[in-house]
């Protein structure tokens, strides 16, 4: 029997839609609304400035949306590879019982034992990393693929493969 390919889930814009979080705590502040699509090719650094107080804040995490189409694709995906949920958590530490609570209620067929809480993902070995972030990415030695996101986009695509949403996802890996 062959092994299953080990497959590696960021959950912060792959999973989780923080950029939703982001947006609804600027237009709480400032009384601005902004549409992702304004957001595309700018740094988070530069979209949101000071709202990276509110990472800090209790429910910041548990309360983000679902990012649509996730929760039946990586179901399918459980079923075919070694899945691990890995998440770069513990630079906010009030976010890892909040992660951990997020992925119970909305993915309830991951476990416990595949959920990763990390520093820095340099550390994570696998076949496969899907996330948003070039700096997840770049050090991963399996294939790569990149979650779109404003701030990755327009960005050259270097060796990862790019994806816009779970249904590109479906189509590469199922």
């Amino acid at each position: 029997m062959q092994q299953q390919k080990r497959l590696i889930v960021d959950m912060d814009g792959v999973l989780a839609d923080v950029y939703s979080q982001f947006l609804y705590f600027k237009e709480k502040d400032t009384g601005i609304r902004l549409s992702t699509q304004e957001l595309m090719g700018k740094s988070e650094a530069d979209i949101f400035g000071d709202q990276w107080k509110y990472l800090y804040s209790k429910a910041f995490f548990r309360d983000a949306p679902v990012i649509e189409g996730s929760q039946k694709v990586l179901e399918q995906l459980n079923k075919c590879y070694e899945l691990f949920i890995v998440s770069s958590a513990t630079e906010f530490p009030q976010s890892l019982t909040e992660k951990q609570e997020w992925l119970n209620e909305h993915f309830p067929f991951i476990t416990w034992k595949q959920m990763v809480f990390c520093g820095i993902k340099t550390v994570i070995k696998g076949d496969i990393m899907i996330d948003d972030h070039y700096k997840n990415l770049d050090y991963f030695s399996g294939q790569t693929i990149l979650f779109t996101q404003p701030h990755n986009y327009g960005s050259p695509e270097k060796q990862h493969t790019r994806v816009n949403n779970w249904s590109d996802i479906a189509a590469l890996l199922l």
